[in-house]
């Protein structure tokens, strides 16, 4: 399997436990219906499809995102839901995106902006999206900050967090200036109004259902199946024990089962052109 294919088929199995919890920050934000929005690193356009529904008939959606096998999925997507004369895909670098000035009325970027971003990059970043969007439009960033799912072991889970291999991009050689949760500095440097930060929890409980119990397999494996060299022998151990399935004490099983994570969203009002900080 290559690595996009992979990655494709990781975003299809996560995608049951993360929409509910895309559904509702959408709510949060109230889009307005009839809008016109950019999903900037929009993958296969899993969100973009939301996005879509979220400003109705009238309103459109452009994806854009690097990747020619992502957006060719996307489209197919699309065209299964429906929705393709409201759903535009585009080839393109969100450092330079493809578009004029003023061209939408928000934009919207998930686990992509900021996460992570190499030093010096983020503040380019966030004004390339303002340089697209109309005054008094919103800039939204989120990305998935925090997660609880193997109950009954929190320091058990904290040491694999510690170490797994998921995170190192984030803990090795990173700034804290430049770590996710400070993304308000971010928006407040780059000149945008009405900054706000809100967190969306995601929860599941047994009984779970099949697509639940693929998306959490899969989510075990995605942190912590590559045992890291300053990760211990007994983590490790514990974690193919409750995480593994077929073993006998695969934590899903469990009747009573509950987890959690969390997305944190980030936003802002672009500001009329010539109050923007330089």
């Amino acid at each position: 399997m290559t690595d996009s294919a992979a990655y494709i088929q990781r975003l299809l199995e996560a995608n049951p436990l993360r929409e509910p919890l895309f559904r509702s920050a959408m709510q949060a934000l109230q889009l307005p219906p009839g809008s016109q929005g950019l999903d900037v690193g929009c993958g296969i356009g899993l969100q973009s499809l939301l996005l879509a529904e979220a400003v109705g008939c009238e309103g459109r959606v452009t994806g854009v995102d690097i990747i020619p096998e992502f957006l060719a999925l996307g489209e197919n997507l699309a065209g299964q839901a429906s929705l393709s004369e409201r759903i535009t895909f585009r080839l393109g670098d969100m450092n330079r995106l493809p578009f004029a000035e003023n061209t939408f009325d928000w934009a919207w970027s998930a686990d992509c902006i900021g996460y992570p971003a190499p030093a010096g990059e983020l503040l380019p970043l966030l004004k390339e999206l303002m340089r697209v969007i109309k005054p008094g439009g919103s800039v939204i960033i989120l990305a998935w900050t925090s997660q609880q799912v193997l109950p009954g072991y929190p320091l058990l889970e904290a040491g694999l967090n510690a170490t797994c291999s998921a995170y190192l991009p984030f803990l090795k050689g990173k700034s804290p200036e430049l770590h996710f949760s400070r993304a308000l500095q971010w928006f407040q440097e780059a000149g945008l109004e009405e900054v706000k930060a809100q967190t969306f929890v995601g929860d599941v409980q047994a009984p779970l259902g099949r697509a639940e119990r693929t998306a959490l397999t899969s989510l075990f494996e995605m942190l912590w199946a590559e045992p890291q060299p300053n990760g211990s022998s007994e983590a490790w151990s514990d974690y193919q024990r409750l995480c593994k399935p077929g073993s006998a004490d695969f934590i899903l099983d469990q009747p009573g089962y509950h987890g959690f994570f969390t997305y944190s969203m980030f936003r802002g009002r672009v500001p009329h052109r010539g109050t923007i900080i330089e």
